[in-house]
């Protein structure tokens, strides 16, 4: 029996002896390696933290101390360890385990995560309401460096470091050097300082000059020449300069040192900053030697580390079609954050590294930034997730709309994106992108429309668009153009209108509802802002009788503007919403969720007979 088979719960990693722990993260490599291959997931980043997640269970306990992970992508050896270990088959699916942490699911899950950067936030908020309650327990953020490039960690981390609470931050560092000077001497001083006959003296130190005499000058002094030492060796000065007591950089896979290091961060009872230096992909040479594949992948093969070939996406297509837009003209740019290979730009990144820019996890940036290029007569194209561009929505309004700036944003993942749930579905950009004034939205439904859209908020447009498209691959719809209203299946007994991608649910409704004796016209909208609503009314007058789908939630929705307009028409209509409703959607396959909100092509027949039948 191997030392994972016999972990339940924390408590029994607390048990282990020390010399047994190499073997504990051993097991957990090759059970994630098993596990992820089956479900798909985020893999790389929870093998790069493998040791300190079992450190941080021997150092605290979770049931009552608080834990905060930042993003949570690495958050799969926590559940391991927390009980969930049983449950891992069913990772990202419907009903099954969340892809990450959920206090819903477990008490040992402090806080929800999904998104960048908020961890120190959430925690030092956390810090603050135990002074205030006077409760008794240890507040840890986990944040990685990536999330580190996030505006809000440094607006945290000032914070943190002035309020004087007790708060562990632990920054696991993958990739980018923030403290380069990580050789002998370094590493040496660092272990010395989490001495706790080190820290004794420092405390006896400080007493004792404070009674004698001129004390408080020497203090003063030979902290002084002690800072001008450390920082001409270790170059740590950034974080202590913020406040924050500071240790590392420690090697993230020495378990018993990063115990260590966490023992003495727990003791400080002062914010403390503990640098934790890791590999992503650690113990398994596929993702090792390829950590962004495996960031976040689909089924593999474990053996080979084999994935099944990419299918053409609405993403791809997108990169391909930027190409082609920046090859005619060299105003054309590209702008993405962290996300390349997510949106489709590696290409355009390879092809044209002058004008393609990385701004890391920044979408507030990455939005004023684009304004300005856009001020500077450039041609900006942000891509990014739905989900995301919610971070922007300042900046969409005061830095873009106001003067309307030609920015064009490729909003990728709209709609319901699956497996990784209520913090991903881009369900909220109808809603926000249709309020802002100036701003065109194009909902492509097909490949071939994605490229004559982007084309023309690109070429044709001169304020700011946003071209909204989903994640995988078209339907049965294929046709293209820029049509704001297109009639593409006619009907006269019920008029279904939706754009995006569930055209091809619409177009499969209105089949089966000919085979029951049914007539639907199905009404595409190819730019769900501004409206064309007169273009609209000879459709819905035509059979008085509507139905709109859609993959957004109900409040803000396209159906409620048009019928608003409609009404203001003198247009009165039967009419039905059908959308994701008022509620965030939980994780499972795209398929199941758009059946469990009631927009599946069977829902969207059964709706359009029940308004048929009851005339």
């Amino acid at each position: 029996m191997s030392i994972l088979e016999k972990i339940n719960t924390p408590a029994d990693v607390r048990a282990l002896s020390e010399d047994s722990l190499p073997e504990l993260c051993s097991d957990i490599r090759k059970y994630l390696v098993r596990s992820v291959s089956k479900t798909g997931g985020h893999l790389a980043s929870n093998l790069g933290a493998v040791e300190l997640t079992v450190a941080l269970h021997r150092v605290f306990d979770t049931e009552k101390d608080r834990l905060v992970f930042d993003v949570g992508h690495q958050c799969y050896v926590h559940k391991i360890l927390t009980g969930r270990k049983d449950k891992m088959d069913t990772l990202r699916q419907y009903d099954g385990l969340a892809g990450f942490p959920k206090p819903n699911e477990s008490i040992h899950d402090a806080f929800i995560a999904g998104h960048a950067s908020n961890s120190i936030s959430v925690a030092l908020g956390m810090a603050r309401a135990r002074r205030i309650s006077g409760g008794d327990y240890d507040v840890i953020a986990l944040i990685g460096d990536g999330a580190l490039t996030g505006g809000l960690a440094y607006e945290a981390l000032c914070d943190a470091g002035d309020s004087g609470e007790p708060l562990i931050i632990i920054l696991n560092d993958n990739g980018m050097s923030i403290n380069p000077n990580v050789g002998g001497m370094a590493s040496y001083l660092s272990r010395k300082r989490l001495k706790p006959s080190y820290r004794s003296f420092k405390e006896n130190y400080r007493k004792v000059m404070g009674r004698i005499p001129g004390g408080k000058g020497i203090l003063k002094f030979t902290h002084k020449m002690k800072n001008v030492l450390k920082h001409s060796i270790l170059n740590c000065s950034m974080f202590e300069e913020m406040g924050l007591q500071y240790a590392g950089p420690v090697d993230g896979h020495d378990v018993a040192r990063v115990e260590e290091v966490l023992r003495w961060a727990k003791a400080t009872g002062a914010p403390t900053l503990v640098h934790i230096m890791t590999q992503k992909g650690k113990g398994y040479k596929y993702a090792e030697e390829n950590p962004g594949k495996f960031h976040g992948i689909s089924p593999f093969d474990p053996e080979t580390g084999e994935t099944a070939p990419a299918s053409v996406s609405f993403s791809s297509v997108f990169g391909d079609c930027m190409c082609a837009l920046a090859e005619k003209d060299d105003k054309v740019c590209a702008i993405t954050a962290a996300m390349t290979e997510g949106t489709g730009l590696s290409d355009f990144a390879a092809k044209y590294p002058e004008r393609f820019f990385d701004v890391s996890i920044a979408e507030e940036h990455a939005s004023a930034m684009a304004a300005g290029i856009a001020a500077g007569g450039g041609k900006p194209v942000f891509a990014v997730y739905s989900t995301f561009l919610q971070r922007a929505y300042d900046m969409l309004i005061h830095d873009v709309a106001i003067e309307g700036h030609h920015v064009v944003f490729g909003v990728d993942r709209a709609g319901l994106v699956g497996q990784d749930g209520e913090t991903h579905h881009g369900l909220f950009d109808v809603g926000f992108l249709t309020t802002v004034p100036k701003m065109t939205v194009f909902a492509p439904a097909s490949f071939a429309e994605l490229r004559d859209m982007l084309g023309a908020a690109v070429n044709d447009h001169t304020g700011p668009a946003a071209v909204r498209y989903p994640r995988g691959g078209e339907g049965q719809y294929t046709d293209g153009g820029c049509e704001a209203v297109k009639l593409i299946k006619d009907g006269t007994d019920v008029t279904i209108i939706t754009y995006g991608i569930t055209v091809n649910d619409a177009l499969e409704a209105a089949r089966l509802l000919e085979n029951r004796g049914v007539s639907a016209a199905v009404v595409k909208l190819g730019i769900i802002a501004p409206l064309s609503v007169d273009e609209l009314v000879p459709y819905v007058s035509n059979t008085g009788k509507v139905i709109f789908v859609e993959e957004a939630m109900e409040n803000g929705c396209v159906g409620q503007a048009v019928l608003s307009a409609l009404m203001e028409k003198g247009v009165f209509v039967r009419a039905h919403l059908m959308n994701t409703g008022k509620d965030f959607v939980t994780h499972g396959s795209v398929a199941l969720l758009r059946k469990l909100c009631g927009i599946d092509a069977e829902s969207i027949a059964d709706a359009a007979e029940r308004m048929d039948k009851n005339g």
